[in-house]
């Protein structure tokens, strides 16, 4: 058995697309899903299962979707990965509320960085495996222009929820 982590992209977002995390877990139950439970209402879900990642990503997708008639992008770890993002994160010595790690299902594009747009002098961006690491300085996320094209398709958490979540992963085995 595996414990994964799941990351929903888009949904609890200032009102829109609402998914109650009762719901989130009611829906990894009758997937057949072990031991479902999530963290903060940002799309968290945590699970055990044997079956393989590809197949676990379309179940909830196709799940979600029918959920919430919209189309719910997955992005799935296993606890060992989860836990991988915490220790390659690239920016340590940023306060991790200040850090998002964005979430992909690919690894990001070779060309990441030529992409970017809106950088401001106190921002820094990093490719991992299939994330890419944005410290975002003084201004933060919330008033940051910055634009990571290479991204977009991905799921951002910041670094303390990152770490909780790997902390949390490990539980669930």
């Amino acid at each position: 058995m595996t414990s994964y982590v799941a990351l929903l992209r888009g949904v609890n977002l200032v009102g829109k697309s609402t998914l109650k995390m009762a719901d989130l877990k009611a829906i990894a139950k009758d997937l057949g899903l072990d031991r479902p439970r999530t963290f903060i209402a940002s799309g968290n879900l945590l699970f055990a299962s044997s079956e393989p990642e590809e197949k676990l990503r379309r179940m909830l997708e196709k799940r979600l979707q029918a959920h919430m008639g919209k189309d719910v992008r997955v992005m799935l770890r296993t606890a060992e990965e989860i836990e991988a993002v915490v220790q390659a994160n690239p920016f340590p010595d940023a306060p991790g509320n200040r850090v998002q790690a964005f979430f992909m299902n690919e690894p990001p594009p070779a060309n990441l960085l030529e992409g970017v747009r809106n950088k401001e002098d106190d921002e820094r961006v990093a490719a991992g495996t299939r994330e890419v690491f944005v410290a975002y300085g003084e201004r933060g996320i919330g008033r940051s222009r910055l634009r990571i094209p290479g991204a977009e398709a991905g799921t951002g958490r910041n670094m303390n929820t990152v770490a909780k979540l790997a902390e949390l992963a490990k539980e669930v085995k």
